[in-house]
């Protein structure tokens, strides 16, 4: 770690602790900076904050006192969950506060070198992929950021042998000043977040800053399938690297079943493990920042024909009695689940489908369904589900949830079917979190596995 002395005997206010807000305060303390930490839930509740008071930090919590920023702050780091229109960010910039993101402060010691990637869609497969790749080649690769590993935290042990790949968030790049990765990544821009940065101008934007800083010593890696990304590849200083599937690029590209990177062959696209148009663009981008890194084709072969993907994400977890069995909850929305569908033969594919509803209805799916083999439809969705399969006379099965759709579905498939959780609708009508019903589908693919032995 660079033992830099911008923050020493200078005063810094951590706003809102989670993982990323415990680690920038033990990191800045370590800095020798003046720390103070604001999070809104109550002490005696807080098991974070009584650890960090005991290490000698000061901690203010149950409430956010305005007045508090009247006491000479040099900067804020705030959670990158907090908007920019909360009242305590608000008084901070009007006080001309800079407030920053922890990934600005992982920039400013790192030791290793950064891959940043950002986009809306496939970050952290694409992640993990391109982690895996430079392991596989011999590199030490540490994953850092949006994936779950606070960037601060990874950076202050990392050294110039390692390389820090990072996930980041269109909400920890507003908080950004001097961050300038190796390689810049943008899987693709589509519309989300509105309600947090108030128009996609602002969204966008925030994912731009990405390559704010970089040079013509540095790589930005765009998706050229998206128009946006091909015409903001004019305005960056970097040199521009492109991906894209089904034409020929300065970079990675797919053409008639083979994948090459600037006219080199690497590999079959029918051997890649993942399926999915989205996970061939993820592959893509994952060749071009391994071959702009030096890696081997071996490397980059051995990982994408073995790799069974994020958990939840498209996740394949294996086989039952001839059946190809995936894990996709992280499908929330209707986009999430057409593009899961891409990649599978419908006439031997069943979907399993069904969760919170949102009041939309799913008239989007009609094209992508059509031909399925079966659905099972569960939660507060099921009613509308089924009037979409009876539309396309596609048979059903009404089910309880994850694990009993599981279930009964593999009573009606046959060897050479492929079973999909892929819901199509947020967990919340009988999950806290997508993760935790995926992982009741995990559990109960392991329980069938093992009866059937």
């Amino acid at each position: 770690m660079k033992k830099i002395t911008t923050f020493e005997q200078k005063k810094v206010l951590i706003l809102g602790l989670a993982r990323s807000g415990e680690a920038a305060a033990r990191l800045l303390h370590s800095l020798g900076a003046l720390v103070t930490v604001n999070d809104g839930k109550a002490f005696d509740e807080n098991p974070a904050a009584k650890a960090l008071l005991k290490e000698g930090i000061q901690v203010i919590c149950g409430n956010h006192p305005l007045e508090l920023l009247d006491e000479g702050f040099a900067y804020m780091v705030k959670n990158p969950g907090i908007r920019y229109d909360n009242p305590m960010v608000k008084r901070a910039l009007a006080k001309k506060i800079p407030v920053l993101t922890e990934v600005e402060l992982a920039y400013l010691v790192s030791e290793a070198p950064i891959i940043g990637i950002t986009g809306t869609n496939g970050k952290t497969t694409t992640t993990t992929l391109i982690a895996e790749i430079l392991n596989a080649d011999g590199r030490s690769a540490k994953l850092a950021g949006n994936i779950g590993f606070p960037a601060s935290e990874v950076a202050a042990t990392a050294t110039e042998k390692d390389t820090l790949v990072m996930e980041l968030s269109s909400f920890q790049l507003m908080g950004t000043i001097d961050f300038k990765p190796k390689i810049a990544l943008i899987t693709n821009i589509f519309s989300s977040h509105l309600d947090y940065h108030g128009s996609q101008e602002a969204y966008e934007a925030a994912k731009w800053r990405i390559q704010e800083n970089l040079t013509a010593d540095e790589y930005l890696v765009l998706n050229f399938n998206q128009e946006k990304c091909r015409a903001l590849a004019a305005h960056t200083a970097a040199q521009v690297v492109a991906f894209a599937t089904e034409q020929q690029v300065d970079g990675a590209y797919s053409l008639e079943g083979k994948l090459y990177f600037r006219d080199e062959f690497i590999m079959e696209t029918a051997a890649l493990a993942l399926p999915g148009e989205h996970n061939l663009e993820n592959a893509l981008a994952a060749i071009a920042v391994a071959k702009l890194s030096g890696v081997e084709n071996q490397a980059i072969i051995k990982v994408l024909t073995s790799f069974s993907g994020v958990k939840h994400r498209l996740q394949y977890l294996g086989e039952i009695s001839g059946r190809k069995v995936y894990n996709d909850s992280k499908a929330t929305n209707i986009l999430a689940t057409k593009r899961a569908l891409s990649g599978f033969e419908n006439s031997k594919l069943w979907l399993l489908a069904g969760g919170l509803d949102r009041g939309n209805d799913f008239d989007e799916l009609l094209p992508v369904v059509s031909g399925l083999k079966g659905m099972a439809v569960f939660g507060e969705t099921a009613p509308k589900l089924q009037k979409l399969a009876d539309q396309l006379h596609i048979p059903t099965v009404p089910s309880e949830n994850v694990a009993t759709a599981l279930k009964e579905v593999f009573e009606k498939s046959t060897a050479g079917d492929t079973i999909l959780l892929s819901p199509a609708s947020a967990s919340w009508d009988q999950y806290k979190t997508f993760e935790e019903r995926g992982d009741m589908f995990i559990k109960a693919f392991e329980e069938l596995k093992g009866e059937l032995k």
